[in-house]
């Protein structure tokens, strides 16, 4: 069985920062591709950023956010800083990338519980 599970939320003043942490298990993260997305209420799931052997990110968090992995650990990371309200959103972490765009998130077969991050101004 499959399990992903989300880390390292919580609130923060604009301008700072957060680390998310993705456990997983009954997965081996190496051989594949791995994601991070956020949602709002209301609105669709957003690909925030995928690492294969590269990396890749939505334009808004390119120079923000840092997704990381650690092999032996079987966990994904996401460095956030530079925090802005905007980024207040539940972020999921994903897995078992399916083909297509990988920050589409119907191209992810595993996904965690999901985390709430709050960013006030």
């Amino acid at each position: 069985q499959v399990q992903l599970v989300e880390s390292g939320g919580g609130s923060v003043q604009a301008g700072g920062s957060l680390r998310l942490s993705c456990a997983v298990s009954g997965y081996t993260i190496s051989r594949h591709c791995m994601a991070w997305f956020r949602q709002v209420p209301g609105k669709e799931r957003e690909g925030v950023a995928a690492i294969c052997s590269d990396t890749y990110y939505t334009d808004s968090v390119k120079g923000r956010f840092t997704i990381s992995r650690d092999n032996a650990k079987n966990t994904v990371y996401l460095q956030m800083n530079s925090l802005k309200p905007e980024d207040t959103a539940t972020y999921y972490c994903a897995a078992h990338f399916l083909g297509g765009s990988l920050l589409s998130p119907g191209q992810f077969e595993y996904w965690g519980q999901g985390i709430l991050v709050t960013v006030s101004s």
